[in-house]
């Protein structure tokens, strides 16, 4: 049996009707997409010595470039293993990395105003990722994940879609931050990013609308390829933002990897289980909502709206989040930029694994996120929004008990940024309006449970009560 039967019979191309072509252009086209987070994810995560409080990782003896250099390093290496588990495990089509949001939450809520150490936030990390596997070996998470009523299964798609839309239209500069209105257009006619990305952005859903195939790809090259010749040509100056910057990476990642284990040492029994907790909820349903929403767009959901074998990929991520607190990154989670790669055919782990070794590539020569400029690489996360959106057919919009969580879910995620809110929105108002009409039979003890547990974890986040424990 030669490499290419062996590849189709483990990936089972037949049952997907797919070829390896089809999975090497998915894989190609998830990774530019969410190449960004080799990037983003050090400059989150590095503490930034001009604010007046500690608020991410620092390393005494090391400059903040050192530190956001190992934190690429460790990002890819996070990223490369939760993939390659998800790919030869799960063997879906879904991509891994340190989670946007997550380390956020990581750098400026524990680290900056829990004023937790940076290493006892890493512990906390990887007792949330030990934790996840053991509640998926014993199929816990599964049947959480069963728990969502129907209604929010089916509108996490379109949910999702949403917020890849205005995640992009941020970067592209086409949408920009008021204080009258919180967001408006932005200088589509004078922002030379804006300019570029929207001549590439409407390239892109040319491209698409005519079933060229890598129609994202070529979007995302052609875009970066524009942008070049712009500045090259002398049209904006050098520092107009239409070019990336470069990233060199340090390989010696030996202060940061392995320093969780020192973070034991100054735990706070108190404040540790708060973290461990807030850390567990939120990647909890931003992974089941990310595998929900792009199984959808895949369609590997069955009539319930459930993932079957969802247990395997749930691993993947466990596993992922635990080498990640060892190494020294946050949280590591399903990408939803996974469903641009969908999009372009991918069916099977052999777009994972793809994804995977174009992370190891980048670690081996220069991230090759560098490569491609924010703006560029969002024009797919646009696209693949936009075209997310068609998944709001699936939802019952006669009925008024699906129609209230539903929308609750689709309208919290984009307007609080997180697919975790969305969710809990729609889960705590579909008991509620199942009782108001009437119809309480229809919901389970356990998403009674699901519910009020939602309501403990806003009262905690948002009630200051993180805060108090310090």
């Amino acid at each position: 049996m030669g490499v290419t039967e062996f590849v189709a019979e483990y990936f089972e191309f037949e049952r997907w009707n797919t070829d390896v072509r089809t999975e090497v252009m998915a894989g190609l086209t998830t990774f530019l997409t969410m190449s960004y987070i080799v990037v983003v994810n050090p400059a989150v995560l590095a503490d930034n010595p001009q604010s007046a409080v500690r608020d991410g990782i620092s390393i005494a003896g090391h400059s903040t470039a050192e530190v956001r250099a190992m934190l690429a390093v460790v990002t890819i290496l996070a990223a490369a293993t939760g993939t390659f588990v998800m790919a030869v495990h799960a063997k879906r089509p879904f991509a891994q990395a340190p989670g946007m949001g997550l380390n956020a939450f990581f750098a400026f809520t524990v680290v900056g105003s829990m004023g937790v150490p940076w290493q006892t936030a890493l512990a906390a990390v990887f007792v949330e990722g030990v934790l996840f596997a053991a509640l998926t070996v014993v199929g816990a998470r599964t049947f959480i994940m069963r728990l969502f009523p129907e209604p929010v299964k089916f509108s996490v798609g379109t949910g999702i879609g949403l917020f890849l839309a205005l995640i992009g239209l941020k970067e592209m500069h086409v949408v920009v931050a008021d204080s009258a209105t919180l967001v408006t257009l932005g200088g589509v006619a004078s922002d030379p990013v804006a300019m570029v990305s929207v001549v590439g952005l409407l390239g892109t859903f040319g491209l698409y609308a005519r079933d060229v195939p890598g129609s994202v790809v070529l979007g995302i090259v052609g875009t970066t390829v524009l942008g070049w010749l712009v500045t090259a040509a002398g049209l904006v100056p050098e520092n107009a933002g239409l070019v990336a910057g470069s990233v060199s990476p340090t390989y010696d990642i030996s202060p940061l990897a392995g320093s969780f284990v020192g973070g034991f040492a100054t735990v706070d029994v108190s404040a540790f289980a708060l973290i461990v907790f807030m850390l567990f909820f939120v990647d909890f349903f931003n992974t089941a909502g990310a595998l929900t929403g792009v199984s959808q767009v895949a369609g590997f959901l069955d009539d319930d709206g459930n993932l079957p074998e969802a247990e395997k990929p749930l691993l993947a991520d466990a596993v992922a989040t635990t080498v990640g607190g060892m190494l020294g990154t946050s949280t590591v989670t399903t990408y939803i930029e996974s469903a641009t790669g969908i999009e372009e055919g991918g069916r099977t782990g052999l777009t994972a694994l793809v994804v995977c070794l174009l992370f190891l590539t980048a670690l081996a020569v220069v991230p090759l996120a560098a490569a491609v400029p924010l703006y560029a690489s969002h024009i797919a996360v646009v696209v693949i929004g936009v075209v997310m959106l068609r998944n709001v057919v699936d939802i019952d919009w006669d009925d008024i008990t699906h129609v209230v969580p539903a929308g609750m879910t689709i309208l919290i995620m984009p307007f609080t940024y997180s697919i975790a809110y969305g969710i809990a929105a729609g889960i705590v108002s579909y008991p509620l309006v199942k009782l108001a009409a009437g119809e309480r039979r229809d919901v389970t003890a356990g998403q009674w449970l699901l519910g009020a547990a939602f309501v403990l974890y806003f009262l905690v986040r948002t009630g200051g009560v993180a805060t108090s424990l310090t």
